[in-house]
């Protein structure tokens, strides 16, 4: 088993697992120093390009971007998103990973529960390749955003649907918009570390998108928190370059590559 791997695995029940996303080196290289995962999550669909959802992410996209991400990595486990429609079957699935993990040279992929795809988890984990299970609010999957496990009935099905994750290999779980009562009855019945977003503090470790808890991205759901309002110091700082250009207040001599 990777290290990095058998490392999150025993943090379950033991310290908190720091997961965020990355799609570039720059912000990776930041990341590096605290999380114990970086996910270069299909959420670029929406930080980065402005789609509505994550559907249009392509194969080259993600591992473009991997490849980016992983040259500020050194310490935390890597993991790649599977975009949508990429592990459709068993070998495609299989052919798909095999080449995320060997351009981007990543640790590990991402794969979203359709409560039919198990047996695509136990194909990857068969042929070498560590799965990242993800389950609650599939965005590849499911439309419509809202918070699942609020019944006794739906919280069985979600405990159903992650044991058998846990079954078919996956060393870890995303708990995606799932209410605090089935979060803790799922994060104290399987032996894998959970992973919450908009899941409660009771999962083993917390992930959220870069961008969203920079101020970045505009998209603030309740359960995202916003450290920094980035945008408005990025803002800031180039009304202030545009004003000094207009006023040939920048460049000075000591920008200038050459003295005259």
């Amino acid at each position: 088993m990777n290290k990095k791997i058998k490392k999150i695995i025993q943090k379950k029940n033991k310290s908190k697992i720091i997961c965020l996303t990355a799609y570039s080196k720059n912000i990776a290289k930041i990341l590096d120093k605290y999380c114990d995962i970086v996910l270069v999550g299909d959420s670029m669909a929406n930080v980065l390009y402005g789609s509505k959802n994550t559907h249009k992410i392509t194969l080259q996209n993600i591992i473009q971007h991997g490849v980016s991400v992983k040259k500020g990595i050194k310490k935390s486990l890597l993991v790649v998103d599977m975009p949508k429609d990429t592990y459709k079957n068993k070998k495609k699935a299989k052919e798909n990973a095999q080449l995320i993990m060997k351009k981007t040279g990543c640790d590990a992929v991402k794969i979203e529960s359709n409560k039919k795809n198990y047996v695509i988890i136990n194909e990857l984990i068969n042929s070498d390749i560590p799965v990242m299970g993800h389950i609650g609010f599939t965005p590849q999957f499911k439309k419509k955003f809202k918070i699942e496990g609020g019944t006794k009935y739906e919280t069985k099905k979600l405990l159903k649907e992650a044991l058998s994750i846990q079954k078919a290999g996956a060393f870890s779980i995303v708990l995606e918009c799932i209410s605090p009562n089935a979060s803790k009855l799922i994060t104290n019945k399987i032996n894998i570390p959970t992973i919450g977003i908009g899941s409660s503090s009771f999962c083993d470790g917390q992930i959220l998108v870069t961008d969203d808890m920079l101020g970045l991205s505009g998209f603030y759901p309740k359960f995202i928190k916003k450290y920094v309002n980035l945008k408005r110091i990025i803002e800031k700082a180039v009304k202030k370059y545009s004003k000094e250009v207009k006023s040939k207040v920048f460049p000075r001599k000591t920008n200038f590559l050459y003295g005259r």
